[in-house]
């Protein structure tokens, strides 16, 4: 499935919001967006702009707004799922338009005006996303971690529909690790009984 620029960006962008939380549940110091320079650089990584200086009430606002996303992928059921979506829109005045400011992406939509409060803008654009993958049935894109130890989510974009882990903590790579060690010492303990 092909998805437009603007609805991937808002997809990664709100997975990478919610995991700025500690996915692994350790202590709010391990906050990426513990202060006002971390979410402008949070923001410069995914390239939102236009945008006025970040304050402090701007911080809170935004993470504020993550335990809304989390929601999003914690959702049992399709009807769910388009509740907190139709929520998420509602609440963050969105009002689309198209526009094509030059940057290479041609015509795409920005959902809200450039004067909005930045939460609201990161809202509307995900729950813009959102509502494109419930339209296209494509909302089991919408996955957590399959690490054990690990509550991060993700959104998988890839066209075989395979990805399994995120990318905070290195989990796929710890769980392919683990399973070879398994099987050597399977292998090991078949060895020794043999």
């Amino acid at each position: 499935m092909l998805f437009a620029h603007d609805t991937m960006t808002a997809l990664v962008l709100a997975a990478d919001l919610v995991n700025s939380a500690d996915p692994r549940g350790g202590r709010s110091a391990d906050d990426e967006l513990a202060s006002v320079g971390a979410l402008e650089a949070f923001l410069d990584r995914h390239f939102v702009e236009p945008r006025p200086r970040v304050t402090v009430a701007d911080l809170a606002a935004v993470r504020a707004l993550r335990p809304r996303l989390r929601a999003i992928w914690q959702a049992g059921s399709t009807e769910a799922l388009a509740e907190l979506v139709n929520e998420l829109l509602t609440d963050s005045g969105a009002r689309p338009r198209l526009t094509d400011h030059g940057g290479g992406w041609g015509w795409h939509l920005h959902v809200t005006a450039q004067d909005a409060a930045l939460e609201h803008r990161i809202a509307a654009q995900a729950g813009f996303a959102f509502a494109d993958l419930v339209r296209l049935r494509e909302a089991d894109r919408l996955r957590r971690c399959a690490a054990p130890d690990c509550d991060a989510v993700l959104v998988d974009l890839s066209k075989n529909r395979s990805r399994r882990f995120c990318d905070t903590g290195n989990c796929g790579n710890r769980q392919h690790v683990a399973a070879y060690r398994e099987r050597l010492s399977r292998e090991r303990r078949a060895g020794r009984d043999a």
